[in-house]
Formats: structure tokens, sequence, C-alpha cells
């Protein structure tokens, strides 16, 4: 072999060491390291999905999902817009925990997916959204998206919370907040036994409308903590059909006094007429919006503001 061949096999040799040693090098070079418990996946009503480190950058799709965020320490950058006429924006129970910090609206009605896609979002949630499998679809190629657990159903608001603890990494906080709430509840339980085995009709006023609320609607979730039976499903009542309101205890939210007592089949129920009806405000209200979110911010907010009012209905004669 001439000098000059042995030359550059040996200059071979070094590159391909050299390179190799590079390959080496790419390969195990430390990847940044998740956050502990992440990545995290998580079911839900479209299949299943992985958020990999902790997020930063939370956009809340759900009508009542941004509660449950700031309940467990986090602002989120966008937020939907809740329904109704009641402004969500003022929520007295959700102000301390916004800190002054006002989240980008990306809907109402609809969302403005072009909005959230703005926000560069690190998870999208909307576990009482009522989203569609294409929405879903959307959302899912901006961020990693959590849609509702069950299609068409809302959860309770315990597993609403946990399953947002799992998405931002704090389960031993949501454990915490699921805690603190439920014994708000049994303090309440506790100094009025007298609602103990009673039931009550939650009644939605709108638009000339009475709707029976059963335990399909999360609005009834205050009720039941305080230990009152609720019907088991949802109805809009015919004339014919608001007699069965009749119950120990009716409590109406949506509309004024005077304009539910001017139905006269309503106002010559039983429980009207014994005076065992707790008026709770308008659609306006806060109360009305504390119903809507249901959360472990407003529910806190909903024992003090309705107990009193409760307390009284069944301290009534035939209660």
């Amino acid at each position: 072999m001439t000098l000059r061949v042995r030359f550059a096999a040996a200059l071979a040799a070094v590159l391909a060491l050299l390179l190799a040693g590079c390959g080496s090098s790419e390969q195990e070079a430390p990847q940044g390291a998740a956050a502990p418990g992440f990545p995290v996946t998580i079911p839900h009503a479209y299949g299943q999905t992985t958020i990999p480190d902790r997020p930063a950058r939370v956009v809340t799709v759900g009508y009542n999902d941004s509660d449950f965020v700031l309940a467990l320490g986090v602002v989120p950058v966008g937020v939907r817009q809740s329904i109704g006429a009641f402004d969500s924006s003022t929520r007295p129970w959700a102000q301390q925990a916004l800190n002054g910090q006002r989240p980008e609206v990306v809907g109402g009605n609809e969302l403005d997916i072009e909005k959230i896609a703005s926000l560069q979002p690190d998870v999208i949630i909307g576990l009482y959204s009522y989203m569609d499998q294409a929405t879903y679809d959307r959302l899912s190629q901006i961020a990693p998206t959590l849609a509702d657990p069950v299609k068409d159903v809302a959860a309770p608001w315990q597993e609403q919370t946990r399953i947002t603890g799992r998405a931002l990494g704090v389960p031993e906080r949501a454990e915490q907040a699921v805690a603190d709430v439920e014994r708000r509840f049994t303090d309440a339980r506790d100094a009025n036994p007298q609602f103990a085995g009673k039931n009550v009709s939650v009644t939605l006023v709108a638009s000339n409308e009475f709707i029976s609320l059963g335990k399909d609607d999360l609005r009834t979730q205050a009720f039941a903590g305080l230990g009152l039976g609720v019907p088991p499903t949802t109805q809009t009542l015919s004339s014919e059909q608001i007699g069965q309101l009749d119950a120990q205890g009716i409590a109406v939210v949506g509309v004024p006094p005077a304009t539910a007592l001017a139905n006269p089949v309503f106002a010559n129920l039983g429980a009207t007429r014994a005076n065992r009806v707790a008026f709770l405000g308008e659609e306006s209200s806060p109360v009305a919006g504390a119903l809507g979110f249901s959360s472990p911010l407003s529910l806190p907010y909903l024992i003090d503001q309705i107990t009193p009012e409760l307390a009284r209905v069944y301290s009534q004669p035939g209660a």
C-alpha cells in the first residue's frame, strides 16, 4: 500500500470516528424533563388526550371551566363567555382568584377558533362545553384538548375538579378543593337538620316557561349538596303540568317573585300558599350565575347566599 493510500485510509477512519462521536453526542444530549406527573393521559368523550408537560397557557372553552382552573391556582389566558343575562366577568366569587387579570374572550354561543389559536395555548379545557366531534378535531390541531368526559352529560363538580387537577398537574390541590367544599356542605347540613329527607322543586322560569330542573342539570348540585332531594330529570312543564312543582319546598330562579306568581297555577300550589317558596334571584343575578357555574369557587358562595332562605322555607308548617 502506498503512503498516499495509507494516509487516505487513516483520514477516512478519523473522519468516521468524528462523525460517529457527533452522532452519539446528539443522541445522548439530555432532553428537557417534564414536570412531575407528566405526561398525563386523560380520557373523554372523543377518546383520550395526552398532555406532555405542565401547561402554562390555558384556554377554557367550557361554560364554567374557567372557575375550576382558577380554583386550582391558574388564571386562563382565554375563556368562554357564559351565556345568559349574567355578566360572568363580574362574578364576585372569582375576583380574588383573578387578581385583577382579564382573560381574553374566545367565544360565547360559538367559539372563535382563530382567537384560540392566536393565544398559543398549551392545553384547551372544555369539560362542560358540549363540543361536537368537529370542534374537538379543530381544537386538537391547536393544542391538547379535553372534551366533556361523557358526551352531552354534565360531570359532577367533584369529577370536573379532579380532571382539571390532573390536566394542570395539581391533583393534590384538586382533592383539597373538593374536600373543602364538601366540608362546607356538611357544615350547612349540620346547621339545618330540617333539610334531611326533604325534597325541593328547583324551578327555572324563562320566557314564561316553567322548567323543573333535575339531577341531570348541574344547577341542582348545590341543593343536593345541602341534602335536599331533586327530581331525576329536567322537564319543561306545560300549563297543565305546573302542578308537578308542588313539593315540600320550591326554589325559583330566573324571574322576580311577581312574575312567577302571575301564573295562577303556580300561585295556587300548596307550597306557594304556605310560603314555602324561595325566590333566589333573576337570571342576571349573581345567584343565578353561581348556580350556572357550580364550581369549587361558586358553591361556597351559593351556600352562603341560599341557605338562609331555604332554612326559612323548611321551617314552615308542612315542609
